[in-house]
């Protein structure tokens, strides 16, 4: 079902989300508005500098590269400035919103390598934890990895594909690859240590720890049947996380993999306990 920009305005109002729908265009973007106070500058440092410090740990090394090809520590990015390097990188750029937006259009967005980032900052007591996705989440997080083309080639054909699958009834299993991929997944390439790249674990200060370093974290070895299937947890720790052996293992399972098949053999099922997959 499409939904209007004014009616989708009017629930988020009334769910008392943050950002201000009332000036999004018809696709649901808005004009970043660079003019962020010196305050949100300082929790945006502060928010870089303590996660840094975990992620040249902890993160996997494409998206450092990512972090030093783009330069997002300094201050705030500039969305017009980071898309003119990300397209010549990988032909992706930003996109400002304000936050969540309907499905249908944030597809329509990865489809056409535009990815959709929140245009406001948490404020310095919600440095920890905060319930809408906002700008770090989402820049700190997911554009990075985009800066590599077979990742970003993932996230387009995701976009291609998800509105077919939901279609087929699979609406959650395919949110369910994004969650364990695109906001928490691992890598673990031959002879090398897990790192993580996924942005629900690059933005976390506890949870990128948990998901690397804890022995009590359950890793799991990537299987697109599998990742489909498993239940996921929107407000704790995840309770699994998929490991990928390479980018190119996501990306051609996606391609290649049977999709509607799986949606339609496993969409009534009750989802897979993410404890015992």
């Amino acid at each position: 079902m499409t939904i209007s920009v004014a009616d989708y305005a009017r629930d988020c109002a009334a769910q008392g989300l943050r950002g201000d729908y009332s000036v999004c265009r018809a696709d649901f973007t808005v004009a970043q508005g660079y003019n962020y106070s010196a305050e949100e500058q300082a929790v945006w440092r502060t928010l870089c500098d303590r996660q840094t410090k975990l992620t040249q740990r902890l993160a996997h090394r494409s998206y450092l590269d990512g972090v030093a090809a783009l330069g997002l520590l300094d201050k705030i990015p500039d969305f017009g400035a980071v898309s003119e390097t990300l397209r010549k990188l990988t032909g992706w750029e930003i996109v400002a919103v304000p936050g969540l937006i309907p499905a249908g259009p944030f597809f329509d967005h990865l489809a056409s390598r535009r990815f959709p980032v929140t245009n406001w900052l948490r404020t310095h007591k919600e440095l920890d934890y905060i319930v809408e996705p906002d700008m770090f989440h989402d820049f700190f997080g997911h554009v990075p990895i985009l800066t590599q083309p077979v990742f970003a080639d993932f996230m387009q054909m995701y976009g291609e594909k998800a509105e077919d699958m939901i279609a087929l009834g699979g609406d959650e299993m395919i949110t369910r690859l994004y969650w364990y991929s695109a906001e928490y997944g691992l890598i673990q390439e031959p002879g090398q240590p897990v790192k993580a790249f996924g942005a629900g674990l690059m933005s976390s200060f506890t949870e990128l720890q948990f998901a690397v370093e804890s022995k009590d974290a359950h890793h799991v070895p990537f299987d697109l049947e599998t990742v489909m299937r498993t239940g996921y947890e929107i407000d704790k720790f995840q309770r699994a996380y998929f490991v990928l052996p390479s980018f190119d293992a996501l990306r051609d399972a996606f391609a290649s993999g049977d999709l509607a098949g799986i949606v339609t053999r496993f969409k009534d099922q009750p989802a897979l306990d993410p404890a015992t997959v």
